[in-house]
């Protein structure tokens, strides 16, 4: 799915992945949360006027769920930060950290990098 990076392509992110994995009959909490995550990131860091940034779903054969955002700011690496307690933002990768089994970047084609997250199916 190609979005804006805007506010409301971030929106209809989540609210996509969220009718996608209703419709697969997966569970939906955890994964829009991650994606509302990266996709504010791709608003917010990764925006370059005219390019869009684009996001994958993807179901293994062991039901394992693979969420991928792409953007064209491949020299933006998302990095962990460590807020302090009054701060208003800077705790998105936090939550990415804590609801996903895995997640990380994969660089390239020039000038994009893919941020990714995984969910292992719940027993």
């Amino acid at each position: 799915m190609q979005l804006s990076p805007t506010r409301r392509g971030a929106r209809l992110a989540r609210l996509l992945t969220t009718a996608h994995l209703g419709h697969w009959g997966l569970p939906t909490e955890a994964a829009a949360h991650i994606v509302a995550e990266l996709a504010a990131n791709a608003a917010a860091h990764g925006r370059v006027p005219g390019r869009d940034f684009r996001l994958s779903l993807t179901v293994s054969d062991t039901s394992r769920l693979r969420i991928e955002l792409t953007d064209t700011r491949a020299d933006r690496l998302p990095v962990p930060d460590t807020p302090g307690p009054y701060a208003e933002s800077g705790r998105g990768l936090l939550i990415v950290e804590a609801l996903a089994d895995r997640w990380g970047v994969t660089e390239g084609p020039v000038p994009r990098k893919t941020v990714w997250a995984e969910l292992d199916p719940v027993p």
